[in-house]
């Protein structure tokens, strides 16, 4: 029996007040309380004080999918023996998940590829959730059965299943997925889900087949019981982080909407985007130095397929990943991850502009993702600048013309956003 890792109980400045039981002489806590100290594991990193925690935890399946989506960075073909071949099996991952029970993970993402290409799929779920962690689920929907459908209705992810749709009609859906049959069965699984009454939203990618869809999308959204905002899209679309295949690289960045078209698309909503945008420019808005991983990393990590620990999904960069074949989870996160966190750019142009950009919290530039466009960690993506510079001039953060690598009252400039 695995044993539950255990819960840090500790409350400086506090007494411990006991109350005496009228038919006892044992002494209790007048409250709970006074045991307790409640953390915001969302406000955790890896080196929180009291040692490695490790709050959140993606673990990629498989990069095999049953699609083959046009605009898809990562996935191999669902016979891809030498892939299937190299995956962890079942009790490498159990191993895995009970390490990040034991360094306090409360919720685990499984996604891929598709994860529920993976035979034991309910296996490792039913693991996960004994060990008392939350799952989210990222699917396509195709592969949902009663029988997995009747295990999340009577056991919850306790997490919304998120499921991708390519298209509201079977012409539009494959021509995305580049599956026959994938549109009927991606419905099937919907319908399961909704009469058993299992919580899941919906979210979609934004591409030529589907772009003429997005009404009627967002229409038939809203019926979904557990859908308690608008869908989110995908249109700035990764690059192929292995760097596989210049090809698909090429053809995946002819995907990508126009930072103008982008633009529309997020501010569909003006005023509410104009009131999440203003709350985000406070918080995260600023120059990040040359300090790279200046992000979310290190607030939870990634396993992928073959038991590479990351510090994020994205980032495929073959000497900053740690094998947990021959090491665990705790030590790739106390020896190895401090260093790659403290990574410094060292290209002339990142230092220039991207080290000294003050919108670097709307940019998605990033070491993983420049990776996968340029094969370095730190050279800057133009289209990504072009996308966060669009949305400024909108904010009113720019003038025309100006690149925010330039500006030195920018703080003034947030401030004064709602005005």
């Amino acid at each position: 029996m695995n044993k539950k890792p255990k819960i840090e109980n500790k409350e400086q400045g506090t007494k411990n007040t006991f109350i005496q039981h009228p038919e006892s002489s044992i002494q209790k806590p007048a409250s709970i309380s006074a045991y307790i100290t409640k953390r915001d594991l969302n406000k955790e990193s890896l080196w929180s004080k009291g040692g490695p925690r490790l709050p959140h935890l993606d673990i990629e399946l498989t990069e095999r999918c049953n699609n083959n989506c046009i605009h898809c960075c990562i996935n191999l073909p669902e016979n891809d023996k030498k892939a299937k071949a190299r995956e962890l099996k079942t009790e490498e991952w159990k191993d895995v998940i009970k390490q990040a029970a034991d360094l306090g993970t409360l919720t685990v993402r499984f996604t891929g590829g598709e994860p529920l290409l993976r035979g034991d799929f309910q296996d490792l779920y039913m693991f996960t959730r004994k060990l008392g962690i939350k799952v989210l689920l990222f699917t396509n929907a195709r592969l949902i059965t009663p029988e997995l459908a009747d295990l999340f209705a009577k056991i919850p992810p306790l997490e919304k299943i998120e499921i991708t749709v390519y298209g509201m009609h079977e012409k539009s859906y494959e021509a995305v997925s580049c599956a026959k049959g994938s549109y009927d069965q991606f419905r099937k699984g919907v319908d399961l889900f909704l009469k058993r009454k299992v919580p899941f939203v919906v979210k979609s990618a934004l591409l030529p087949p589907n772009k003429d869809e997005i009404e009627e999308f967002e229409a038939w959204s809203k019926t979904i019981p557990w859908m308690d905002k608008s869908p989110s899209y995908s249109m700035f679309f990764e690059l192929r982080g292995r760097r596989d295949s210049a090809t698909k690289n090429r053809k995946i960045a002819k995907l990508r909407l126009s930072p103008e078209q982008g633009l529309q698309i997020l501010t569909k909503n003006k005023e509410r985007f104009l009131n999440e945008m203003y709350q985000f420019c406070n918080k995260f808005m600023g120059p990040p130095g040359d300090k790279l991983f200046s992000c979310g990393a290190g607030h939870g990590a990634c396993v992928d397929a073959y038991g590479r620990f990351q510090v994020c999904m994205p980032l495929r960069y073959p000497s900053l990943s740690y094998d947990l074949k021959i090491g665990s989870l705790k030590d790739a996160i106390q020896t190895a991850f401090p260093k790659v966190l403290d990574l410094r750019a060292e290209n002339p142009d990142y230092l220039a502009r991207c080290a000294r950009c003050f919108l670097k919290g709307l940019c998605e530039q990033c070491p993983g993702k420049s990776w996968s466009e340029h094969g370095t960690l730190d050279t800057p993506i133009e289209y990504l600048c072009e996308v966060a510079h669009e949305q400024a001039r909108y904010l009113w953060l720019l003038n025309e013309g100006e690149k925010a690598w330039e500006v030195k009252d920018w703080k003034e400039r947030i401030k004064k956003m709602r005005s």
